[in-house]
């Protein structure tokens, strides 16, 4: 007879041979041995017919097995276990009043260790972990392969002393101890070489303080800061201090970098005369401002839509407001903010004083003063006109395709650099561009972080960051010396906007230049505009290499794109005294700035999405 075929597969050990097998080799196991590893047939072995499968009722039955009374367990029982009451009771131990004090034990000499048993293991009362235990005896110190190092002795701490602040002497020929201002506010400017006033402030501080409504009319950086500043910190001095949630004096901006510089202004001139300035804009958190305004704010400098936020939410009530100031009026009517600050200046109370200072006086801002200022008393020291000697203009004509390295030629200097662009994503796309020729440069727009816009500005004005490019709702917030040239890549769209740019460079007195690039079939626009903001532009055909941009700029940019170990410090938040990574363990993920602006004021333009080479991309996310 022919041996039959031998099957394969998962199937195989299922067939009724297999399971034949199978039974005859449970039951010829001996009991309480465990099933044995299943193995193939030696070769040679056929398989066993189905007559020699051992039955059913070979099996021992369920009877004849022990119960489980009769087996033996080593296991105690639960009866023989003690009982509760049988077990030491808590006040069986000795009392903590029996065991001896601190002061009765024998001093232990310092630098001795506890003892040890033979074999080498810790006494009793000691720390079992081995870790703490080296750490606890010091043999971490000793191990040279320890990552810890050795603290040394241990200093006292030292509490410095501010020195005692030195009296400066006031000139007799003070210009601001004549316009009438606390004498303390006077020696604070002294202090920092301020002593001959700028036109708009020798103009507008006499009636300021004597508490009539001014409007001030200047170009940008005239100074206009410090003439309703210095006045409403006078007026505020000696008086009472405000209440919870009642400042006593208002100072509207368009802008968040605004309200910023404003802030930093105000504040330490309010603090010698025993003030405090709080800045309130969108972008930032609810919880502090709020909390700043529980406890009082003398001096409020808000933008309108978080400062209408926070009067819907009852966090702040004007009814104790004495001086209302309307800063960049002009700005805040382009941007659509009107119908806003009509809201604001309604709640306050009436018989208060109006400060406004604005360029100009159309788009709404004359229907301002002729609503909310009282007999007002105008005061124009610059025409809304760029007719400053110190100021050049340039207009060059460039072949498009030769925009980008012209752009990186005029940039390439060591001085601070404004570059001017009209949206987000050309920001962001030229500020890369620049970077890929070499050439240092970061983006500022609203589309980005609150946090990322303070660090860029702060890098800016400390000068760690030579090129800037910013749009135009960015550009009110600029307000830093020594920038020496203003590049507009894109054309401004009207006079008002060339006048603000240009107004970034030759502040004080200093000198500069504005430069606007212009395609050939934009040169009678640009004539155009150029006349209307009074600017005797110079109009000029170049190349990358000509003599007039490296007149202008400097030296040939490398062409080495700038490594993101040099730019993006700039941008990545300070680590904080004693927050630190520990020794040891696996470091932190690298952290990437936000680039999405959680702007909830309106000064964020609407609309748009960021593109691969925009922001997302450039800045990366903060997780």
């Amino acid at each position: 007879m022919s041996e039959p075929a031998r099957k394969s597969g998962k199937k195989a050990r299922w067939s009724p041979e297999r399971k034949a097998a199978a039974a005859k080799a449970r039951s010829a196991r001996p009991a309480g041995q465990g099933k044995p590893r299943p193995a193939g047939r030696p070769p040679g072995q056929t398989k066993p017919r189905p007559s020699d499968r051992s039955s059913t009722t070979d099996r021992s039955s369920t009877t004849e097995r022990p119960r489980t009374s009769d087996r033996t367990s080593d296991r105690p029982r639960t009866s023989d276990r003690p009982r509760t009451a049988d077990r030491p009771r808590t006040t069986d131990r000795p009392r903590t009043t029996d065991r001896p004090r601190t002061s009765e034990r024998e001093a232990t000499p310092k630098g001795s260790r506890a003892p040890r048993r033979a074999d080498g293991r810790a006494a009793p009362g000691r720390v079992a972990d081995p870790v703490r235990r080296d750490r606890h005896e010091g043999r971490h110190l000793a191990d040279p392969g320890n990552r810890l190092q050795d603290p040394g002795p241990r200093r006292e701490p030292v509490v410095s002393t501010p020195p005692p602040a030195v009296p400066v002497e006031v000139a007799a020929d003070n210009e601001f101890a004549a316009l009438g201002l606390d004498p303390r506010l006077v020696e604070r400017l002294a202090a920092e070489g301020i002593t001959e006033p700028f036109p708009i402030q020798a103009a507008t501080i006499p009636d300021a303080l004597a508490g009539r409504d001014v409007l001030g009319r200047g170009r940008t950086g005239s100074g206009k800061t410090l003439a309703f500043g210095l006045p409403t910190a006078t007026r505020l001095a000696g008086g009472p201090r405000a209440a919870s949630r009642r400042p006593l004096a208002l100072v509207l901006v368009p802008t968040r970098e605004l309200a910023m510089q404003v802030t930093d202004a105000l504040a330490p001139l309010l603090r010698v005369v025993g003030r405090s300035a709080r800045l309130v804009a969108g972008g930032m958190p609810y919880e502090p401002q709020v909390s700043a305004l529980n406890r009082g704010v003398d001096v409020l400098v808000a933008t309108p839509g978080r400062l209408l936020d926070l009067l819907e939410r009852g966090a702040v009530d004007l009814d104790d407001v004495r001086t209302a100031v309307l800063d960049e009026a002009d700005h805040m009517a382009d941007m659509g903010f009107l119908p806003e600050v009509t809201g604001i200046l309604d709640r306050l109370p009436a018989g208060g004083q109006r400060l406004l200072f604005s360029a100009t006086l159309d788009n709404g801002v004359d229907t301002l003063v002729e609503r909310y200022l009282a007999d007002p008393v105008t005061h124009s020291t610059d025409e809304a006109q760029a007719s400053v000697t110190t100021m050049s203009h340039h207009v060059l004509l460039v072949d498009p395709r030769e925009k980008k390295a012209v752009t990186a030629a005029l940039t390439n200097r060591p001085s601070r650099t404004v570059v001017f662009v009209r949206t987000q994503l050309g920001a962001d796309r030229v500020a890369h561009e620049l970077r890929e020729q070499g050439v240092l440069a970061l983006s500022l727009h609203g589309g980005l972080s609150q946090a990322i816009r303070s660090r860029v500005l702060e890098a800016f004005r400390a000068g760690q960051l030579p090129v800037l490019v910013a749009t135009d709702v960015a550009a009110r917030g600029i307000h830093v010396d020594d920038v020496r040239l203003v590049v507009q890549v894109d054309p401004p769209r009207d006079h008002k906007d060339y006048l603000h740019r240009a107004g970034r460079t030759a502040r004080a007195g200093e000198a500069g230049s504005v430069v606007t690039l212009a395609l050939p079939h934009q040169r009678r626009v640009l004539e155009r505009l150029t006349a209307a903001a009074g600017a005797d532009a110079v109009v000029t055909r170049v190349r990358p290499d000509d003599t007039t941009v490296a007149s202008l700029g400097g030296p040939p940019p490398p062409g080495v794109p700038v490594p993101d170990a040099v730019w993006r410090p700039l941008l990545d938040a300070p680590v904080r005294a004693g927050r630190g990574r520990r020794q040891g363990g696996r470091p932190p993920a690298a952290r990437r700035p936000d680039a999405r602006g959680r702007s909830g004021d309106r000064e964020r333009p609407r609309g748009g999405t960021h593109g691969r080479t925009g922001s997302r991309a450039e800045w990366g996310r903060e997780r």
